[in-house]
C-alpha cells in the first residue's frame, strides 16, 4: 500500500475536517456512561448524522449500502474523526465492525437488504454471542445447541461477555448444530432477534465499573432458518470471516486514540515535572515509535483486505497481538506519569487503564494470536 497521500485524498481530508468542525459543536452532551439506553440513542444519533452526510459505511462495498471508498480514504476518515473528538461507533460496534461486514461478505441478497441498511442508518444495534462460560479461549468448544424444527432452529444454552446485549436488537450467534461432527465442523452462524421468547439477559459489571457486557441465557429460542448466514455446519468458516474483521480492522480508530493519549501524557509530564526523568522520556519515545509502527501495519492490513475482496487476512493477528500489549504499556506509563493521581477514580485515565487489562483477552487471547501467527504465517507445526 502506498503510504503517501494523493491530492484527491488530501482534498477528501480537507472536506471531512470542514464538515467535522461544523457538525461536532452542535452535538448534544454525552450521556452518563452508566445509562446504556441513553448511550444507545446518542450513538445511533451520531450514526444517522454520518449516514445523512454520506460518511456511513465509508469502506463498505457500494452494493452493501456503503460508499465504496478506498482503504486510504477510510483510514483518513478514522484518523480525522478521532483527532476531532467525534463520537466512536459505541453501542453498535458489533453491527458496524463485525456482523455487518460479515453479512456483506457472506449473506444472501435478501439478508444484506434486511440487515445492512438499518445498521448503516443507525436503526438497529447488534451484540455478539460467541463466548461461553465453559469454553474459555477455545471458541470451538461451544455447547449452545440448535436443533432443526421445520423452518426454525430451536436454541438452548448460554453466552457470556455478550457486548451490549441489554440494548441490542440482534445477536450474531454461534450454535452447535451437529454434536457428532468434529467440533470445528458442527457450528452454525445465526442472526437471532433479541426480542424472541426464551432470552434472558443479565448485565455484567467490569473491573472498571461499566456494564457493556452481559450473560445471555437461551431457553428453547426459535430462530428462523432464513436467519442462518452461510450453510448449516459451516459456521466456523463464517466465524473466521467475522474474527478477521474484529482483529484486522475493528481497532483501527483506537490506534489513533492511543497516539492522542500519548501526546496528552507528554504534556502532563511536562506540567508535573516528570518530563525531567530521562527513563520516562525514553519510555514515551519508544511507545510513540510503537504506535507509529502499528499505524503503518494498520495501513498494510487494510490494503491487504482490499486486495482480498474486503476481508482482512491473518496479518490482523499480528496487529492484535502487539496492539493489546502496547495499549497496556501505554496506560502503565500513564500511571507512572500521574503518580498517586493514577488512583483517583474521577480521572479518565483510571477506567482506561483498567480496561486496557482486558485487551490481551478480548477478540482472541494473546495465546491464540501467537498460535495463529506461528501456524498460519510462519508455517510452524501445531503443538501437541
Amino acid at each position: 500500500m502506498d503510504l503517501t497521500y494523493t491530492p484527491e485524498e488530501e482534498d477528501f481530508r480537507a472536506r471531512l475536517r470542514e464538515w467535522l468542525a461544523k457538525v461536532l459543536p452542535a452535538l448534544p452532551p454525552k450521556p452518563s456512561p452508566a445509562d446504556w439506553p441513553a448511550r444507545r440513542a446518542y450513538d445511533l444519533g451520531w450514526q444517522r448524522t454520518l449516514y445523512d452526510a454520506g460518511y456511513a459505511g465509508l469502506h463498505w462495498p457500494a452494493d452493501a449500502g456503503g460508499q465504496g471508498a478506498t482503504p486510504t480514504q477510510h483510514l483518513i476518515f478514522l484518523e480525522e474523526t478521532e483527532r476531532a473528538g467525534a463520537p466512536y461507533v459505541g453501542a453498535n460496534f458489533v453491527g458496524l465492525l463485525h456482523a455487518g461486514p460479515t453479512i456483506a461478505a457472506e449473506g444472501t441478497p435478501e439478508q444484506r437488504a434486511r440487515w445492512l441498511p438499518p445498521i448503516l442508518r443507525g436503526k438497529e444495534v447488534w451484540c455478539q454471542g460467541f463466548s461461553e462460560p465453559d469454553a474459555g479461549s477455545d471458541l470451538a468448544a461451544l455447547r449452545t445447541r440448535a436443533r432443526r424444527d421445520g423452518d426454525a432452529y430451536v436454541v438452548s444454552g448460554s453466552k457470556i461477555w455478550t457486548s451490549h446485549a441489554e440494548v441490542a436488537d440482534w445477536c450474531e450467534l454461534l450454535v452447535r448444530t451437529d454434536p457428532q461432527a468434529p467440533r470445528h465442523r458442527g457450528i452454525t452462524w445465526l442472526a437471532m432477534p433479541m426480542d424472541a421468547p426464551g432470552i434472558t439477559v443479565r448485565p455484567l459489571t467490569t473491573l472498571a465499573g461499566s456494564a457493556e457486557f452481559a450473560e445471555v441465557f437461551l431457553d428453547e429460542v426459535r430462530v428462523p432458518v432464513s436467519h442462518r448466514v452461510g450453510e448449516e455446519n459451516d459456521g466456523w468458516r463464517v466465524t473466521m470471516v467475522t474474527l478477521s474483521f474484529e482483529r484486522g480492522t475493528a481497532f483501527v480508530g483506537e490506534v489513533v486514540a492511543c497516539r492522542r493519549v500519548l501526546g496528552e501524557l507528554a504534556r502532563e509530564a511536562r506540567k508535573n515535572g516528570r518530563w525531567d526523568d530521562p527513563v520516562l522520556r525514553r519510555r514515551l519515545g519508544r511507545l510513540n515509535a510503537e504506535f507509529r509502527a502499528l499505524w503503518r501495519l494498520t495501513q498494510w492490513n487494510v490494503g491487504e483486505a482490499e486486495r482480498k475482496s474486503g476481508v482482512p487476512g491473518v496479518g490482523g493477528s499480528v496487529f492484535k497481538l502487539r496492539y493489546s500489549h502496547a495499549r497496556q504499556e501505554l496506560y502503565d506509563a500513564a500511571a507512572d506519569v500521574l503518580g498517586v493521581e493514577a488512583l483517583d477514580l474521577g480521572r479518565s485515565w483510571v477506567p482506561e487503564r483498567l480496561s486496557s487489562l482486558s485487551y490481551t483477552i478480548a477478540a482472541g487471547t494473546s495465546q491464540i494470536q501467537r498460535n495463529i501467527v506461528a501456524e498460519r504465517i510462519l508455517g510452524l507445526p501445531k503443538g501437541r
